[in-house]
C-alpha cells in the first residue's frame, strides 16, 4: 500500500485501556497499551510526539474516545474513524492487532474521519444536552405531583391555570401541612367554591 502519513498511530479504545500503534519512517513499529486516566493519556501523549508522530485514528467505540479525543486533538491531527467501516475495508486479517491495523490503514490514507466539531460547539451540545433531561426530569416530577392531587381528587388543574405557578404553590404548601378550607381559597385569587379536602 502507498504510504501517504509518514508517521501515523492507530488507536484502540475501549472503557479502561488504550492500545497505540506507532509506525512510520524513521521509527520502529511499537505497540503500547496505557490506562485511560488522565495522567496515563498524558503520558501516551508525551511518547507520541516523542515519536514523532503527526497523525493519529482512533476507532470510536461509544463514548470511551472522547476522553482520548479532548487530550489529543491540540498537538496531533486526530482522525475518528468509524469501527464498521475500518471492518468493512478487504484484507482484514483476524490475527492482526485493532491498534496496528488502524496504523496502517490511516498511513495508506485508507480511513476517512467522522466529522467532529470544534470544542466550544461540543460543549454547547453537551450543555443542551443536560438542559434537555433536567426539563425532562422537572416535567415528569410535576405530572406525578398532578396524579397525586388527582387521585386525592383535588382538582386543582382544574381550577388553576398554572398547578406549579405563585397561587398554585401555595395552594400545595397549603394542603401539606394540614387543611385548607373553601372560604380559604379567596387568600390565594380564587372566588369559587370548593369541598373541603383532607391532606391526610
Amino acid at each position: 500500500m502507498d504510504i501517504i502519513v509518514e508517521r501515523g498511530a492507530g488507536l484502540d479504545v475501549h472503557k479502561g485501556t488504550v492500545v497505540v500503534c506507532v509506525m512510520g519512517t524513521g521509527i520502529k513499529k511499537e505497540i503500547r497499551t496505557y490506562l485511560t486516566m488522565t495522567n496515563d493519556l498524558f503520558r501516551c501523549k508525551e511518547w507520541l510526539k516523542q515519536t514523532g508522530i503527526t497523525h493519529v485514528a482512533i476507532e470510536s467505540t461509544g463514548v470511551y474516545w472522547k476522553p482520548v479525543f479532548n487530550v489529543l486533538e491540540d498537538a496531533f491531527e486526530v482522525m475518528l474513524v468509524n469501527a464498521r467501516h475500518v471492518k468493512n475495508v478487504p484484507g482484514r486479517k483476524t490475527d492482526v492487532k485493532d491498534s496496528e491495523w488502524l496504523c496502517k490503514l490511516l498511513r495508506s490514507g485508507l480511513v476517512r474521519g467522522s466529522f467532529i466539531p470544534p470544542k466550544p460547539v461540543r460543549e454547547l451540545r453537551d450543555l443542551t444536552r443536560y438542559k434537555r433531561k433536567r426539563i425532562q426530569s422537572i416535567t415528569s416530577e410535576k405530572q406525578r405531583v398532578e396524579k397525586i392531587l388527582e387521585d386525592a381528587n383535588i382538582k386543582l388543574s382544574s381550577i388553576a391555570s398554572n398547578t406549579f405557578g405563585a397561587s398554585g404553590k401555595r395552594i400545595i404548601e397549603e394542603l401539606m401541612k394540614g387543611e385548607l378550607k373553601a372560604e380559604e381559597m379567596a387568600f390565594f385569587g380564587f372566588s369559587f367554591v370548593m369541598p373541603h379536602y383532607s391532606w391526610q
